[in-house]
């Protein structure tokens, strides 16, 4: 293990932040990447299922990312093949309503950066939600633009929305997702991989 993933790994930044959250929960910082890797999943943040398995995408979410990428969970979690790296590595908590709360801008302050010099150019780099987007393009633009505008990224950068169930409805207001842009994201998944 790098030096740097155990830092990140020890990382304890945010404890007073999530010790006032509704879930009052101390840090554990979900780390999931070594140098060497083709492909980047450039993430949000842990859920709280995330938070308890200590592993990125053990949820529907992840089921539904691997199923968007044509991956398998072994090549999903094979640090060698695919890094994911998040804009923050704890789960952040629930607010008072019990929705999720943001990313802390903090973690990708501090951290951010410094990873991706360690995991160096990616072949590939797969953008998961807005918060990933706006760190990675520099966008200003709402998550449906910037899926939309998939074709001017791609084949090095693919931008997603979360893979939440929360946003199939999105899903179904914007078949050309499904129907363009995923086949695209997997040929390129493959040609990496194979």
């Amino acid at each position: 293990m790098s030096a740097l993933r155990e830092r990140i790994m020890a990382c304890r930044l945010c404890a007073d932040r999530f010790a006032t959250t509704r879930t009052g929960h101390a840090p554990r910082p979900v780390v999931w990447f070594a140098p060497g890797a083709r492909v980047l999943v450039a993430g949000q943040a842990p859920g709280a299922r995330v938070h308890a398995s200590g592993r990125p995408f053990t949820d529907a979410s992840g089921d539904r990312l691997r199923g968007w990428m044509g991956l398998s969970e072994a090549e999903f979690y094979d640090t060698g093949r695919v890094a994911i790296v998040p804009m923050a590595f704890c789960f952040p908590g629930y607010d008072a309503r019990g929705a999720d709360l943001p990313p802390p801008a903090l973690c990708a302050r501090t951290w951010h950066r410094r990873v991706m010099e360690e995991l160096g150019q990616m072949a590939l780099t797969v953008l998961v939600g807005g918060a990933a987007q706006r760190w990675h393009l520099g966008t200003a633009d709402s998550v449906t633009r910037t899926v939309a505008d998939w074709r001017a990224h791609a084949p090095h950068v693919f931008p997603l929305p979360h893979p939440s169930w929360r946003n199939t409805a999105w899903l179904r207001r914007n078949p050309w997702f499904e129907q363009d842009v995923l086949p695209a994201l997997r040929s390129r998944v493959k040609e990496l991989l194979s």
